[in-house]
């Protein structure tokens, strides 16, 4: 073999032990993760069940999931705790423009958090893919703003929102959202895990089927 062959092929081999021997640490949050549904403090380990719910504003079968597990955590009250995890799909256009947006208020207001969650899911479709492919992105922000944010925070606040939504704060938390369902090998949405394990039928609305897996759990605490 040629000298400058053999220096390629090093240069090659080199390069590939470095991707596959170095791996970045993800980003560690000063705050865990996800938003606690309905007000609740952070749920302590082994006091309630926890059912963590990845889900991206702007997903159909995200929205259609919510109010079933919203109506089972309501059903169980203080045994069972939701958290929802922000997770923008990249095929879903504008996903991380919602999730920079909820991120914001919920900086601001954290009551303000699930209104607009629920607002995303009721007017996604204005802004789901084919409706925003001629839209600039700047024009799909000041829509986003005005049609689903100020009616959930308020024109007061609107001064507060676009310097927090320009904010690399929140720029950076919404990546450590995506990143965080990365690293926990969620694939779609809406994702859910039950106290810590993937629930196999993950990527569906699960409907009202949430009774059958909480109640044998909460029979046990």
């Amino acid at each position: 073999m040629e000298s400058s062959s053999r220096h390629r092929v090093s240069l090659l081999l080199l390069v590939i032990i470095g991707c596959c021997g170095c791996r970045a640490q993800i980003p560690i949050p000063a705050r865990t993760d996800g938003f606690v549904y309905a007000g609740k403090p952070p749920p302590a380990w082994g006091q309630t069940v926890v059912v963590e719910a990845f889900v991206d504003p702007v997903c159909p079968d995200s929205r259609d999931a919510w109010p079933p597990l919203k109506k089972a955590v309501e059903h169980y009250g203080s045994r069972v705790s939701v958290v929802v995890h922000l997770f923008p799909l990249p095929y879903h256009s504008n996903a991380f423009i919602a999730c920079r947006s909820i991120h914001t208020v919920n900086k601001m207001n954290p009551s303000f958090t699930y209104p607009l969650l629920e607002r995303f899911f009721k007017y996604q479709e204005g802004y789901f893919n084919q409706p925003t492919y001629t839209k600039s992105r700047a024009t799909v922000v000041d829509e986003v703003t005005s049609n689903l944010v100020v009616p959930v925070i308020g024109q007061d606040n609107l001064t507060a929102y676009k310097a927090g939504f320009n904010d690399s704060q929140s720029d950076q938390a919404t990546r450590i959202s995506f990143k965080n369902g990365c690293a926990r090998g969620v694939t779609g949405t809406p994702y859910f895990f039950v106290n810590g394990i993937p629930l196999s039928e993950s990527g569906s609305p699960l409907d009202y089927k949430w009774i059958y897996i909480l109640d044998p759990l909460v029979g046990k605490m």
